[in-house]
Formats: structure tokens, sequence, C-alpha cells
């Protein structure tokens, strides 16, 4: 429901209790007669040190997602974005699906989740064949690929950075996210993406765009611009690469 304060649009923001950047980024990408309002998954546990640890936490997450949201509704937003990526991704395309059927159900509401951002993303720049960054341990990276490959493009390459704990991903640096696009990137790459909601990487991302002189997508740009433009909100902003400037 628009307010006062917000009168294009009010967004539920669902994001894990353990993440520190989704809300800096999010309200850097912000315009004017828009806000967003964050439902907190309570994550008992947030050690992702090995497979098996990161399968336990998206358990937690989807035990916990429920209450999430029925907080987040009783500020009546209009629309529902997911400001977590990695159970978007879960079960390729026809687990994407079903949960984001999941998020309607539970919230009445349409929903923009990091995975659908991703891939209306790519379309918009008619990319083939990318390169992959994440967070996440081998089982997750591996979930990632097949949801991509599933929606028919190619990944190159994947660089699963394989943070120990949810937390700990908001604090790799600039430069090692930087070296990270720079692994998985070829002449024959179209376009760089990266997934995980707490790595830091919009602004890194956009700098990366000038450096290889291809699109370089983070996650959390790809989301914000996704709500937006299902919204009718076609600012065009600066500084986070020609994502948001262009599309």
């Amino acid at each position: 429901m628009v307010s006062i304060s917000s009168p294009r649009a009010q967004f539920g923001l669902i994001l894990p209790s353990t993440n520190t950047v989704v809300e800096a980024e999010f309200n850097w990408m912000r315009v004017p007669g828009v806000s967003w309002h964050t439902g907190r998954i309570f994550i008992p546990n947030p050690v992702l040190d090995d497979d098996a640890s990161f399968v336990a936490f998206l358990e937690s997450l989807r035990e916990e997602i429920g209450a999430a949201v029925k907080g987040v509704m009783t500020a009546k937003p209009d629309y529902l974005v997911m400001g977590m990526s990695a159970e978007t991704f879960w079960g390729g395309k026809e687990g994407a699906a079903e949960f984001t059927k999941w998020m309607n159900d539970l919230s009445g509401l349409e929903v923009t989740t990091g995975a659908a951002a991703c891939r209306a993303a790519l379309d918009a720049y008619g990319a083939k064949r990318i390169g992959v960054i994440t967070p996440y341990q081998p089982v997750g990276d591996q979930q990632v690929v097949d949801f991509f490959t599933q929606m028919g493009y190619e990944v190159a390459a994947i660089h699963g950075l394989k943070c120990d704990t949810a937390t700990s991903i908001g604090d790799v640096t600039p430069e090692e996210i930087k070296a990270a696009f720079r692994a998985v990137d070829g002449p024959d790459v179209d376009l760089l993406i990266q997934a995980g909601t707490n790595l830091p990487a919009s602004i890194v991302a956009a700098e990366m765009e000038v450096e290889l002189g291809k699109p370089v997508l983070a996650i959390n740009t790809a989301t914000v611009w996704h709500a937006y433009r299902t919204n009718g909100i076609d600012d065009q902003i600066e500084g986070f690469g020609s994502l948001l400037a262009e599309h």
C-alpha cells in the first residue's frame, strides 16, 4: 500500500538475519517515492564451512521464512522482494519456479527473486555464455550452474569463495571480489554475474565493467532493477553499472 512517504511503492524485503549488506546496497539504489521494509529470517546457525553446513543453513531458512513474511506483511507492502539468493536458485529451473509460487502463496503478492532477476538481466543483454562468482560452497555453486544451464545459458566458469559463515560473506574485500570476477572472465564470455546477496559487490561490479569492457552484474543490483522495472519504476541510476543506468 503506497503511503505519504512512499507514494510510488512500498517493497517488502525478505532477508536472512545474518545479512549485513542488502539493506545498505538497496538503500544506496533507492529512488524517490519508494521504501524498503525488512522482514528478517532468523538464522540460528550461520556456519557454512562445508557442503552439509550449507544445506542445513538453507533448511533453517525455509523453516523461518514464513515468520519473516508474516511480519513484513503488517506494513502492507505492494510487492515482495527476496534479499537472499541461494534458496531462489535451489532445484534448478523447477525449484526456482516452485519457490516463487510458494512466496506468492505465503504473501499474496508478486515477488522478485534473485534467480528471476538474474535471468531477466541476462536477457536484457542477450547474454548466452557467462562467468559466475558466489560466496558459496561447491554444493551451492552447482545449484547456480544447474539453474542457469536449465534456463538455456552456458556457464563458462564459476568461482565459489567458500565463505565459512553467513556473516563472513559480508567481510569479503573489494579486491577479493575483483579477483574472483577476473578468474571467470574470458574472451568468449559475454557477461559476468554474481550470486550471494551478502557479498558487497554492487559498486565493485560497476568498476569491473569499466575494467573488462563487458557487463558485470551484482545480484543486489539486478534484484533492485527487476523490482523497479516490474513495478513501472523506470528511473535510471548511475554508479551501479549499465543495468540500472541504461536498461
